[in-house]
């Protein structure tokens, strides 16, 4: 909404683009210390707490609007504010899931339904809410009542996390220390969380290559894509290459619920690592708008299910007193990596051309996939996780 609303009242794209750039910077800030509040405290109090405070800072939108006026130090305020309160309650929710699937040997196929539902919610949203929110900005504008509505969805969020079982979220009690113990504890904690991500091989490696595909994403999204279209004079079709990836990720992870438990993880992963660059050649071929749209399908279809198996594999390395922390240190390299490869990408599209660009994509996510496929880490994923000594 807050992307709108800044097009809305300043009419600069480039505000846009500063306000997502910002806000992207607060959330990575805020995951360095995130999964340390997640570890503390009850995850689904931090979980609810964090909702009725995103529907509170929509809600105050209009409320500032009205004698104020929203210019864009205002915006950027909120966005801030909404990045560093969104982080806690996501990486809060990431830590819910292993509670959620309970105890029991049929436990790793009730989780990767959990991991795979969440991801496909996810993706209806990702596809429906763009349609939906420009709908009702076609049909009521911007209005106090837009932001409202908006708000409502926050709360909403809150009160069906209330109905989890409070068990869900507890978390193993700490000694509390105080004076300088207390902050030399806290950067323990921090450190062991960063540690333990450095440490653990397949977690490690999870990671890194979720944040290489991620940057794949981000620069196929913020750059490649409008440039092409736009060149093809279809402007209008540069939403659908999400759409697409979206709609193929709903595909994916559907499929890997409902096969979950009977399909080895390891052939998840391998129709994953190869589909998913196959996928982006054919975007990256530039071809035609529509064997890019299918490739970005086919990236989605293939890649969800891969991803669905890293994090569950993830969730399952991770011990319960450090997952808050590991998570958070996760979220903070995965919102960092796309700034790392949009700017080098979209320097290659603007000198050597939109062609080079796609190539270069098509290369880094090919590449991406042979390592992992080879790297004896993720060769083994059937068998039971260890974590480090």
């Amino acid at each position: 909404m807050l992307p709108l609303l800044v097009l809305d009242r300043t009419g600069a794209v480039l505000a846009a683009g500063l306000l997502a750039t910002v806000s992207t910077a607060a959330s990575a800030v805020t995951g360095l210390w995130s999964g340390l509040l997640v570890d503390r405290l009850d995850r689904r109090r931090v979980s609810v707490v964090c909702d009725l405070l995103a529907a509170a800072s929509l809600a105050a939108l209009p409320l500032v609007d009205a004698p104020y006026g929203l210019d864009m130090g205002w915006l950027l305020l909120f966005g801030v504010v909404g990045a560093v309160i969104r982080v806690p309650g996501t990486t809060a929710q990431e830590t819910l899931l292993p509670a959620l699937a309970g105890p029991g040997p049929s436990r790793p196929a009730r989780l990767e339904r959990l991991v795979a539902t969440r991801e496909t919610v996810g993706n209806v949203l990702l596809l429906a809410g763009p349609g939906l929110g420009g709908l009702f900005v076609a049909l009521f504008g911007i209005s106090a009542g837009l932001l409202l509505a908006t708000s409502a969805t926050s709360l909403l969020a809150a009160l069906l996390t209330l109905t989890l079982d409070p068990r869900t979220g507890r978390v193993s009690p700490r000694a509390t220390v105080v004076g300088t113990g207390a902050a030399r504890q806290v950067a323990e904690d921090l450190v062991a969380g960063w540690c333990f991500l450095g440490r653990h091989r397949l977690v490690r490696g999870a990671t890194l290559v979720g944040a290489v595909l991620i940057a794949v994403l981000s620069s196929l999204q913020s750059t490649l894509m409008p440039a092409y279209f736009t060149a093809e004079g279809l402007p209008a079709l540069t939403g659908l290459t999400l759409s697409a990836i979206a709609a193929g990720s709903i595909a994916g992870s559907a499929l890997f619920a409902a096969l979950a438990g009977r399909v080895a993880r390891r052939t998840w992963f391998v129709i994953g690592m190869g589909g998913f660059p196959a996928g982006f050649v054919a975007v990256g071929s530039m071809a035609s708008p529509w064997v890019v749209l299918g490739g970005a399908a086919m990236a989605g279809l293939t890649g969800a299910p891969a991803s669905a198996v890293l994090g569950v594999l993830t969730v399952e390395a991770t011990p319960d007193a450090v997952r808050g922390r590991v998570l958070g240190a996760q979220n903070t390299v995965l919102l960092t990596a796309p700034a790392l490869t949009t700017a080098p990408i979209a320097a290659v599209a603007a000198t050597a051309g939109l062609p080079a660009a796609g190539v270069l994509i098509a290369a880094l996510a090919g590449v991406t996939a042979l390592v992992a496929l080879a790297a004896p880490v993720f060769r083994g994923l059937d068998e039971p996780v260890r974590s480090p000594g």
